[in-house]
């Protein structure tokens, strides 16, 4: 073969051979580069049917396109069998690097992360490796992996009759398709396979890469499959002293032989290794074998409160004397599960509150790491279990096992007689020890508060914070929070409620709580981020000033975050807020929301990179949080790092989180693609959930509206107004109706416009609806109300960033244009510069209407050259405008712009990329009807 010349592939050497097929380096006549050619087996080459099959595996593959991933670049024939042509590798095989012993933790974590993104990539293009193994994963460049023949093993295996030596694939009749010792138990019994057996597969090479043993021995085949079907290998740590624990769990949940209790997709997988590197990187994770320090530590286990109140009182103190004498249990770097009370009392008012009462006295502190209830709750749903699992015992300790914590605090509340005993033991979650301990006695229900106080701040000193930072940061959870029992009770419900099922359920909780203490700032904190999350901002500010002038009686922690809330939302003074977090950060580095907080400020002020910057960095501190990783799409989008936005919602859908923000970003993401199934997935989701259900739909009138479809918009743009109302979010239907005023303005549908806008403006007046009601009105030549409006804003907001640097210029060179006035109108929109690509708030999208308004400013000053550059920028610039008309309007301001300039032939093309773009759509819009008549006159 060598020198032969096949296609346009010339054969220079032989690379390799085996039951996979031969394999030479040729060189690419037509492109100049040198690729690999794999021959396939003479057996597989003269049966028809299986060539067939092959050949759709092999051309699915070559659909993959991932860095991890070996390329096929084509199928070719040569003497009527085919020919793969593949990307040619320098390097050597996971085999070959296994055989030199094991692999250090690093690499393992390393190299496992890039093959489960591999595995993700093909996973969501519905193909499976089938025969996941050491000589199917190539290491280039020493860290670099690349996964060789996807979507082959189906096809081959039933074709080899051995592999290389003790890798020999099984066929016997009815023929398994894999490698016997890398088989999933699923595998080996012959049944139906699907992604999570390469899962398990991938679980087998990295215990080999970890130890440079197989977990599943024998010998011969039959002994391995039946090793691989009923034998639990040893954990990892357990052959080598040094690996961590966190890995053996990993690897127990890769290698469960029932596939409903692995992971259940690659993403999960990719995600609990990218925890444990960080986590051993920063050197917080203990290996398995370490020896405790002293070997007369109290085991707990299952132990539970059975023994009398005065028996366990003399344990615990006795275990709180030996450790008052032993190094600090917890670093800095260490977290903490916080789990369910026990409520032995019969008491339901305990339920949540004391577990709510000790997270705001420990999460004061700026030591100790409290695993937030996002975590915990993504956890839980990896685990197989539901999102309202109760955390207790055991839970609580998989919990903590899993996410690779420290300890786990659980607390317990007895009744003696009238008084009440509340016991708090920190467990370390790898053996069970108890690491310390505290009682404490309330004379009353009234005072278990403050016994919640004294134990929480006698846990913070023997956990290792110093006295000095317990003192300073010691706000007494009756004054942080409320006094009133039921109101605590009410606000923890609703932040369980919250994190289970998002705002609008969690609402009702927060307005019983404040119902129950009018002067509770944490509950009007939260009815503020909630009210704005749903786009209700000026019941959002109502409470946004309740918890502001409240701010004194809360934690010093909670007082950033009400004080920061109040800059961004009421007075708007964003440079204020960024102060504020950057504050926030330095005495609470480990807190994910100054940086996620500030990606979305940046968002807003349209500093894309600095955005990325922070959320990225809020991503990583809170990984679960919708919110942040919707904000993370919708960047990365604003950046066109497409596949990058694409990659994140679908890890972020993977782990089960859930919110309509994130679906927003979801639905956005598939318009650029002009992905309409999984667009009409997000509205199927969204149907019949009040406070959410209303964004989906508006989104889907403005995507009716791109394309001309005016009729539908309006008829989504209806349905959104009524579920707003129905949802009792009057704020947020005004909202979807003074965007639909803003479109018919644009469409040339003046008094439409004119009567949406007042319309949206008798509902709820607030902040939002009159900054995009003074713009509607005033592109619908309603100058004298937008005028009234625009002066209005900037009496009531003069320090507001966005008010001032948006919105107001908009408004008022919309005036200038309506006027004919280009020139002041462009004087007006200089103060928009630093904005205009800016998330226009409340929606989740950018308009960039400056820039438009700049280019209609100079078509009517005839510059045409300067107009084509505005509406330019605007199309090159649809990760951020995604789905607002206003990207569709751009093409045909940029054929106008080409026109003045009296280059027809760029007029022409623009014209005819805006007349395709609204093809279907509704012929009775005034802006088509101009766009055909001036197109006509071009010819």
């Amino acid at each position: 073969m060598i020198g032969q010349t096949i296609s346009h592939y010339r054969i220079l050497r032989k690379l390799g051979s085996g039951g996979m097929g031969v394999v030479y380096e040729a060189e690419d006549l037509r492109l100049g580069r040198h690729v690999a050619l794999k021959f396939l087996p003479e057996g597989l080459a003269r049966d028809r049917t299986a060539l067939q099959r092959f050949e759709r595996e092999a051309h699915a593959a070559s659909a993959l396109n991932h860095p991890n991933i070996c390329t096929i670049y084509e199928v070719e024939q040569h003497n009527d069998q085919p020919v793969i042509v593949m990307e040619l590798l320098d390097g050597i095989t996971l085999k070959e690097k296994i055989c030199e012993g094991p692999i250090p933790t690093d690499e393992v974590l390393d190299f496992g992360i890039q093959a489960s993104e591999a595995l993700e990539a093909a996973h969501a293009k519905g193909i499976i490796h089938r025969d996941i193994k050491p000589g199917n994963i190539f290491i280039v460049g020493g860290r670099r992996v690349k996964i060789l023949d996807f979507g082959l093993a189906k096809v081959i295996a039933s074709h080899v009759s051995g592999d290389e030596s003790d890798e020999e694939s099984l066929t016997a009749q009815g023929v398994i398709p894999g490698t016997t010792g890398y088989m999933s138990p699923e595998q080996a019994r012959g049944e139906e396979i699907d992604t999570r057996s390469d899962l398990f597969s991938l679980g087998v090479v990295l215990y080999e890469m970890a130890t440079a043993q197989r977990p599943f021995r024998g010998k011969n085949r039959v002994l391995v499959m039946d090793a691989i079907l009923n034998s639990r290998p040893t954990p990892p740590s357990h052959v080598i002293e040094t690996l961590p624990a966190s890995l053996d769990t990993i690897m127990g949940k890769l290698l469960e032989k029932d596939r409903r209790l692995r992971y259940q997709h690659a993403a999960d997988l990719g995600f609990e290794l990218k925890r444990l590197k960080r986590e051993t990187e920063s050197g917080t994770l203990a290996v398995a074998a370490a020896a405790p320090a002293v070997q007369t530590k109290t085991r707990i286990g299952g132990w539970k409160l059975a023994l009398s109140v005065g028996v366990a009182a003399i344990v615990i103190a006795g275990a709180g004397l030996f450790y008052v004498r032993r190094p600090h249990a917890l670093t800095e770097k260490d977290s903490i599960v916080l789990a369910d009370f026990e409520n032995k009392t019969g008491d339901d008012v305990f339920d949540e509150t004391l577990k709510q009462a000790l997270a705001v006295d420990l999460g004061q502190s700026p030591f100790l790491n409290i695993l937030s209830e996002r975590k915990i709750t993504a956890t839980l749903l990896l685990m197989g279990r539901e999102r309202t699992q109760r955390v207790t015992g055991e839970i609580a300790r998989e919990v903590c096992q899993r996410v690779g914590s420290k300890a786990m605090l659980e607390g317990v509340i007895s009744s003696l007689g009238n008084e009440y005993v509340i016991d708090l033991n920190a467990i370390n979650c790898a053996s069970g020890d108890i690491l310390v301990a505290d009682q404490v006695r309330s004379s009353g229900k009234n005072e278990v508060l403050k016994a919640i106080d004294k134990s929480a701040s006698v846990l913070r000193s023997k956990l290792g914070e110093s006295l000095a930072s317990v003192q300073k940061f010691s706000t007494p959870v009756e004054e942080a929070t409320t006094p009133s029992l039921e109101a605590l009770k009410a606000y923890s419900i609703g932040r369980k409620v919250f994190f289970q099922s998002g705002d609008a359920v969690a609402l009702p909780y927060f307005e019983r709580a404040v119902e129950l203490d009018p002067n509770f700032a944490m509950a009007y904190a939260s009815l503020d981020v909630g009210y704005r999350n749903l786009g209700q901002a000026t019941r959002a500010s109502e409470n946004a000033n309740k918890a502001f002038n409240l701010r004194a009686r809360v934690s010093e922690r909670e007082r950033y975050r009400i004080s920061a809330g109040y800059q961004t939302d009421v007075t708007g003074e964003l440079e204020k807020a960024r102060q504020t977090y950057e504050l926030w950060r330095q005495s609470y580095p480990r807190d994910a929301i100054p940086p996620g907080n500030l990606g979305d400020l940046y968002m807003r002020l349209g500093q894309w990179e600095k955005a990325l910057r922070e959320t990225q960095e809020g991503n990583r501190l809170e990984p679960n949080s919708a919110v942040y990783n919707s904000n993370l799409a919708q960047i990365q989008l604003a950046l066109n790092r497409t596949e990058e936005a694409r990659a994140t919602l679908n890890q972020a859908l993977a782990r089960k989180l859930d919110a309509y923000d994130l679906r927003v970003s979801v639905y956005t993401a598939a318009f650029l693609r002009n992905d309409q199934q999984t667009m009409q997935q997000q509205l199927a989701w969204a149907t019949g959930r009040a406070g959410e259900e209303d964004w989906l739909l508006s989104a889907q009138s403005d995507t009716e509206a791109y394309s001309g479809h005016l009729i539908r918009a309006r008829e989504f743009s209806r349905l959104a107004i009524s579920s707003g109302t129905r949802a009792g979010a009057q704020e947020a239907a005004s909202l979807w109706k003074v965007d639909a005023a803003l479109r018919e303005a644009e469409f040339g549908n003046r008094d439409l416009a004119r009567q949406n806008a007042m319309g949206a403006l008798a509902l709820v007046p607030g902040i939002d609806v009159r900054s995009v009601a003074g713009l509607a009105l005033a592109r619908a030549g309603e100058t004298v109300q937008a005028n009234k409006l625009a002066d209005a804003l900037n009496k009531e907001y003069p320090l507001h960033t966005i008010v001032q640097g948006y919105w107001l210029p908009c408004i008022r060179a919309a005036i200038e244009i309506d006027a004919k006035s280009p020139a002041s109108a462009l004087q007006i929109l200089r103060s928009a510069a630093p904005y205009e690509l800016g998330q226009s708030q409340p929606f989740q999208l950018g308009m960039l209407y400056p820039i438009f308004l700049r280019g209609q400013a100079y078509l009517i000053a005839r510059q045409g050259k300067d107009a084509a550059a505005e509406f330019q920028n605007m199309i090159d610039h649809r990760g951020i405008s995604l789905n607002f008309p206003l990207g569709a309007l751009a093409r045909l301001g940029l054929a106008r712009a080409y026109a003045l300039q009296g280059d027809v032939g760029k007029a022409q093309a623009a014209y005819q990329d805006f007349l395709t773009l609204w093809k279907d759509a509704d012929p009775d819009i005034p802006i088509l009807k101009e766009a055909k008549a001036e197109y006509a006159r071009l010819q």
